[in-house]
């Protein structure tokens, strides 16, 4: 663990586990960005005084585990690191699709969670995402390969409400 922060009378350690989605859970777009959202997040974090400890950039979301000063608010850095980005992203590679979304990239809302003690299970959770997205999209797959299962009532198709993971953000209009 990192030492403590420091304010002018305060010392901290506040980090957090943030989720949040692309607009539409968009993945053709953002594989193609996902490689530079990474340093354009880092940099962003540091102009509101926090630092980015953590982070993987899924297909179709981003996990980080940032560290912000106790006198900023969580939702007003994730805020500022979601508006930003977009607006970066807008400009420097919006005129390369045409049907990029721009300033509206990101979805609305975020899951937060404090870290506490349990730092190193976080940080082994948010480095295993994705091949533990991938294990349950080859068991859907599996599940949606058995027709006879579904006609039974065993399996679920992939338009049924079991198929989004809880606690994943998501939903809206798409």
């Amino acid at each position: 663990m990192d030492e403590a922060g420091n304010l002018s009378h305060t010392k901290w350690e506040c980090k957090y586990h943030v989720v949040f989605i692309p607009k539409c859970r968009r993945k053709t777009l953002y594989r193609e960005l996902r490689r530079y959202l990474g340093e354009v997040f880092r940099r962003l974090a540091v102009q509101k005084e926090s630092r980015i400890e953590e982070g993987h950039l899924m297909p179709d979301h981003v996990h980080m585990m940032i560290a912000i000063p106790a006198k900023y608010a969580v939702s007003q850095v994730v805020g500022y690191i979601k508006g930003k980005s977009a607006i970066h992203l807008a400009r420097v590679y919006g005129e390369r699709k045409r049907n990029f979304v721009g300033q509206h990239f990101w979805a609305r809302g975020y899951f937060v969670s404090t870290v506490g003690r349990d730092e190193a299970v976080i940080r082994e959770y948010i480095r295993n995402q994705e091949r533990e997205d991938q294990r349950l999209e080859q068991m859907n797959l599996l599940r949606r390969a058995k027709p006879d299962a579904v006609s039974r009532g065993r399996a679920r198709g992939p338009a049924s409400q079991g198929d989004r993971a809880p606690g994943r953000p998501g939903g809206g209009n798409c």
